[in-house]
């Protein structure tokens, strides 16, 4: 069966295909009566326009692609969520992609959207193997960093230090001197090293050291931060009465380990995490956390985008603000 045509629906709906094509694309240059006349033909039709004929006729596929860690992390999905209502709602789809941190796989994923004929990328963080940042040099894709900060790429992020020292300062005040650290895998994890030399160096600025054996670094689950509570608990020289979380779903992980033990959080040890999911204020006790506005980020990098494609407007550096926000899980150690 003959795929539907351009000029079929210009001769069904009595217009030219220029005509066809302009309402197609820029509606609103088009009169009522027409645009009705074209809808209905491509409708009776079925027509569907050809994305790899437009995109060779303008120049533009009107696709972004974005390329993340997992899609398991809500924080992730809400920064989709946020990217993909800027974008769809100035015509523009968006294609995803996942690596599940392992570099290779990102050159693979990266590779395959680039021959795509994407107008942008949207990468995680700022670590990155040499391949893929050639792969989208060499076919001229626009790419944006997202989550982490950089001198060298246009980027939308947090300040990855300040978080981990964020929660140092805090639980330091609280009184605790005492401390123990979950991170996530730091290798091509940029944020996750970030925030760990953040808290250390915090801590070491206060003349606070955190002992060997009283951190590790777990995969992003739940299970992780069991593992690393239990890890943590083994291995420091002294019991720690406060314990910082790369991400909530790790602090979680370490609160729910911590009720199986016994442990009573916070009166026996304080919990903080990074993230603000929103299970964190919802479980009990509440998770004392980061908050991270992952849909923020999405937002305004969809906005920067936008202003990239359309206006020229190469996107700089936007540091996104991280706050804490108290709840349940934190307070003074025990006497």
């Amino acid at each position: 069966m003959r795929r539907t045509r351009l000029e079929d629906v210009a001769k069904l709906a009595g217009v030219s295909m220029a005509t066809v094509s302009r309402a197609l694309s820029s509606p609103s240059l088009v009169r009522e009566k027409t645009l009705v006349r074209v809808r209905n033909a491509v409708e009776a039709l079925s027509y569907v326009p050809d994305a790899s004929a437009r995109t060779l006729a303008s120049g533009r596929s009107r696709t972004v692609a974005a390329v993340v860690p997992t899609l398991d992390n809500a924080i992730f999905s809400h920064a989709i969520q946020g990217m993909q209502e800027v974008l769809g709602a100035n015509n523009y789809q968006l294609l995803l992609g996942s690596h599940n941190y392992n570099p290779d796989t990102e050159i693979n994923v990266v590779r395959a959207l680039s021959e795509r004929a994407v107008d942008a990328m949207v990468l995680v963080g700022a670590d990155h193997a040499p391949e893929t940042l050639s792969i989208l040099r060499q076919s001229g894709t626009r790419t944006i960093l997202t989550w982490s900060l950089s001198n060298q790429y246009p980027c939308v992020g947090f300040d990855n230090f300040e978080i981990g020292a964020q929660a140092a300062r805090y639980l330091f005040d609280l009184g605790h001197r005492r401390f123990g650290m979950i991170s996530g895998i730091a290798s091509h994890n940029d944020r996750a090293r970030l925030r760990t030399e953040g808290f250390v160096s915090t801590l070491r600025a206060l003349r606070v050291e955190l002992p060997r054996g009283s951190s590790c670094e777990q995969p992003y689950t739940f299970a992780g931060g069991r593992t690393g509570l239990r890890t943590v608990l083994e291995h420091a020289p002294t019991r720690p009465t406060a314990i910082f979380c790369g991400n909530d779903v790790l602090a979680l992980g370490c609160l729910f380990e911590a009720m199986a033990l016994g442990l009573e959080v916070p009166k026996q040890l304080s919990i903080v995490g990074c993230d603000d999911l929103p299970i964190s204020a919802e479980v009990t006790p509440a998770l004392t956390t980061i908050a991270l506005e992952s849909g923020m980020l999405g937002r305004k990098t969809g906005q920067a985008l936008l202003r990239w494609l359309q206006e020229g407007v190469e996107p700089g550096r936007t540091e996104l603000p991280v706050s804490l926000v108290q709840r349940d899980t934190a307070a003074p150690p025990p006497q």
